[in-house]
């Protein structure tokens, strides 16, 4: 077994010698999602690296750091391989919802596309608190997770050939826009995910470069810590407080187990 393979089962918690099957897969992305945050500290710290595996290895499995889709999702394609699938990263522009239209930063977000059994399949890990927690299959079909609803529609648009529409449970009463995504294009090489880090990291409209963002999901909603406040959905109730540096750091280690 690799290092990867092995720190991954570490850090999410499952056993080394556990079988990981496409039945055994939704288990596995509600533990990603718990145990490894979406955060963007070193994009705000300007202490980013060149996206490679070794790097992502070291940032979230040997540093216990999350990251952003660039990151998340890419380790996680390396585990997928790891553990015999079949797969391959893509690129993504997320709508949104404030103003009803596509970034303008452009395709910015990195999925993953899964094959199985002549099937293909959308599985994220790095969408924040709008993760499926499924594979989600590209033909309309609805899939139903702790987090909510979530369908993948064909799209004939500039953007992408399909789009992922979901329904947060306890937050969306109707249908949105997560993202679009052409299935068609493929990233070549995990190395394409510089391009998108340095657009996060320097583009004036980039929404992950304006202040510290980390959230992860819980059994009973997620968590979210910005520089002001501290937000926690459980079971529909929203509490949110307002926080100091010293908080911020408080809450960082008890919520996220980072420094």
């Amino acid at each position: 077994m690799s290092e990867l393979n092995a720190l991954f089962r570490k850090r999410i918690g499952i056993a080394q010698d556990e079988p990981i099957t496409f039945e055994t897969l939704a288990s596995v992305l509600e533990k990603t999602a718990r145990a490894i945050p979406f955060e963007n500290l070193c994009v705000i710290a300007g202490q980013t690296r060149d996206i490679t595996r070794e790097s992502l290895l070291d940032k979230i499995l040997g540093k216990n750091e999350g990251g952003l889709c660039y990151e998340l999702n890419p380790l996680f394609y390396f585990f997928l391989l790891e553990n015999g699938f079949q797969a391959v990263l893509t690129r993504g522009i997320v709508y949104k919802q404030a103003t009803q239209e596509y970034q303008s930063i452009g395709r910015t977000h990195v999925t993953i596309l899964l094959t199985h059994e002549g099937r293909t399949y959308l599985v994220d890990t790095g969408f924040g608190a709008n993760l499926p927690l499924k594979p989600v299959p590209l033909t309309g079909e609805t899939v139903t997770s702790a987090n909510g609803e979530f369908r993948v529609t064909k799209a004939s648009c500039e953007h992408g050939d399909h789009v992922l529409e979901v329904k947060l449970k306890h937050k969306d009463t109707a249908w949105r826009i997560g993202y679009a995504f052409d299935s068609a294009r493929p990233i070549a090489d995990v190395s394409e995910c510089n391009e998108i880090q340095t657009v996060i990291r320097e583009h004036t409209e980039s929404p992950f470069n304006k202040g510290p963002l980390v959230t992860r999901l819980t059994e009973a909603g997620n968590v979210t810590l910005t520089e002001t406040t501290f937000t926690k959905w459980e079971n529909g109730v929203v509490t949110k407080e307002g926080i100091d540096a010293v908080r911020f750091r408080e809450l960082l280690g008890e919520w996220f187990g980072m420094s």
